[in-house]
């Protein structure tokens, strides 16, 4: 298992959270404050999770990110989202259109 780490920035007009390795809870929770930071901050409504190189984690992990969605998604209100696999170009592509 390896350590999880996570980075978030401005790319363009795009937030992008980077998640390698393993993530635990508190990274997940981490990661989406300063994710919902930029996006307030910076006025950037479009986010891109790049998950490639992430190791799948413990069952209890992806249902703390659920709570942490239902969270976001009051933040941002309702919109549009989509999911892509192994697919950076098609998921960049749609976020700036």
């Amino acid at each position: 298992m390896s350590t999880g780490q996570a980075w978030v920035e401005l790319v363009g007009d795009l937030v992008v959270a980077r998640v390698r390795g393993e993530p635990t809870e508190q990274l997940l929770r981490e990661t989406q404050e300063k994710v919902l930071f930029l996006v307030s901050d910076a006025g950037r409504g479009r986010v891109l999770y790049d998950t490639l190189e992430m190791t799948p984690p413990p069952v209890d992990v992806p249902w703390s990110q659920r709570q942490l969605d239902e969270k976001q998604g009051s933040a941002f209100g309702e919109g549009d989202y989509r999911f892509f696999y192994n697919d950076m170009v098609a998921a960049i592509k749609w976020l700036t259109e």
